[in-house]
C-alpha cells in the first residue's frame, strides 16, 4: 500500500503542500528545476542543512526529504543557538559559491536584492528552519535565486535576533553579535551590515504595500490579513534608529 498523503499547514507562498510517507510533495514552478539543480549541488557539497530534492512524482510535483522536527520562536533562541545559526548559514553560503546555474534557470525572486554575486535563499528565518535533534534544516527553498551573502545574512540577522519595534537595544545588540560571530563576517561586511537590515527590512514591507496595489499573491492576500505591514515597518524604523549601537556591538574588539 502506498503512503497517505497529509496535508501540511504553516506556509504562507506555496499552496496544497503534503506529506507522502518520508517525503514532502510541493506543486511545481517555472524556477522548480533551477532549485533542484541547486538542493542537488548543496547535497552534493556535503551541506546537511537543506532537504534533499527527489525529483517529481506522477503529479508533477517537486519531490524533498521531509525533514522530521519543529520550527521555533525567534525570542526561544539563546545566545549559542545564534551562534549556531550564523555558522549553519556561513556553511550553506561556503556550499554555495561553487554552483553553476543550468541554462536559462529561472528563479522566482520576490524582492530585488542589492547585488546578485550567488544564488541565496532569501528568506533565512526561524519559520523556515527546521530544528530536529542534531540536525537543523532550512526548509522553502523555491524563493532562492540571485543575491548576495550580505542579503542574505541582512535578513537572517534581524529575523533571527529579532530586530522588532519593541526590542531592548543593548540586549539585542549582543545577540546581533553572536549570530554575526557564528557566521564570521569579516570587517568590511561588519561595516556594511547595519545599513543594509535597513534597507532589507524596508523591503519587506515595500512588499506588501506594492502587492496591494498590483494584486500580487500571496502577497496581496497576506496584506490584506493584516500580516506583516505594519510589524515590518516598525521593525525598519527600529533597525535605523539604533544604527550606532548594532556598529558598535559588531566593530568592539573585532581586529580581524
Amino acid at each position: 500500500m502506498s503512503d497517505p498523503e497529509e496535508r501540511l499547514f504553516g506556509g504562507n507562498v506555496a499552496d496544497a503542500v503534503f506529506r507522502v510517507g518520508a517525503t514532502v510533495r510541493k506543486p511545481g514552478t517555472s524556477a522548480t528545476s533551477s532549485v533542484e539543480a541547486f538542493l542537488e549541488h548543496l547535497f552534493v557539497a556535503g551541506f546537511k542543512g537543506a532537504p534533499r530534492t527527489l525529483g517529481r512524482d506522477e503529479k508533477g510535483r517537486h519531490v524533498l526529504e521531509y525533514v522530521p522536527g519543529a520550527t521555533q520562536e525567534p525570542f526561544s533562541y539563546t545566545s549559542e543557538e545564534l551562534r549556531r545559526v550564523g555558522q549553519l548559514i556561513r556553511e550553506f553560503h561556503t556550499a554555495a559559491q561553487s554552483f553553476v546555474p543550468p541554462a536559462g534557470a529561472q528563479w522566482k525572486v520576490v524582492i530585488k536584492p542589492d547585488s546578485e554575486e550567488m544564488i541565496c535563499h532569501h528568506d533565512l528565518a526561524p519559520w523556515n528552519l527546521v530544528r530536529g535533534g542534531e540536525r537543523w534544516v532550512f526548509i522553502d527553498w523555491d524563493g532562492s535565486g540571485p543575491g548576495s551573502v550580505l542579503w542574505d545574512v541582512a535578513y537572517a540577522a534581524q529575523s533571527f535576533v529579532p530586530l522588532i519595534h519593541g526590542g531592548v537595544p543593548a540586549v539585542d545588540a549582543l545577540r546581533l553579535r553572536g549570530f554575526v560571530d557564528g557566521y564570521g563576517l569579516d570587517r568590511s561586511h561588519r561595516e556594511k551590515l547595519p545599513q543594509l537590515m535597513v534597507a532589507r527590512t524596508r523591503a519587506m514591507f515595500e512588499l506588501g504595500e506594492r502587492a496591494a496595489i498590483t494584486g500580487e499573491q500571496p502577497w496581496a492576500r497576506l496584506h490584506a490579513e493584516g500580516h506583516g505591514s505594519r510589524h515590518w515597518r516598525e521593525a525598519a524604523d527600529y533597525v535605523e534608529q539604533h544604527l550606532e549601537t548594532w556598529k558598535d556591538a559588531l566593530l568592539v574588539d573585532f581586529n580581524v
